[in-house]
């Protein structure tokens, strides 16, 4: 079945992933994917990631990251969705949890977080929301 929203699958994945307490989880690649798995990454909420070829478009497996048998994160959210786009300019991006989690903004610079959106003075489209 085609996958109408992409993104809100790979956090879908990510999320069913760590409440079954999987090691690993796979998601076929895309440029935006492997950029959000490299902020999750910098930020502690994942382990690791690595792309694997396959004969089409390859695949992005997540290893994922736990702390005393839970998941390092409580919540992954879909902000902005196909059907409703969210953006903002730099000074109106939200702040997670008084900056105790991360949202994610795709702006002209490339993809980013909040925090580093603010300091570029950089708006664009809130991805999601991570805590």
């Amino acid at each position: 079945m085609p996958v109408t929203d992409t993104i809100a699958d790979f956090l879908t994945r990510i999320r069913n992933g760590s409440t079954a307490k999987h090691k690993t989880i796979e998601v076929p690649s895309s440029n935006l994917k492997l950029a959000i798995a490299q902020i999750l990454k910098d930020q502690g909420f994942i382990a690791d990631f690595e792309k694997v070829d396959d004969s089409k478009q390859g695949v992005i497996q997540v290893k994922l990251r736990y702390y005393l048998g839970q998941p390092v994160f409580r919540e992954v959210r879909r902000v902005s969705k196909p059907g409703r786009r969210i953006y903002a300019p730099a000074d109106k991006l939200p702040r997670v949890h008084n900056g105790l989690g991360i949202a994610i903004v795709s702006t002209s610079k490339g993809v980013m977080t909040d925090k580093q959106a603010r300091r570029e003075n950089l708006g664009g489209e809130i991805l999601c929301t991570i805590w």
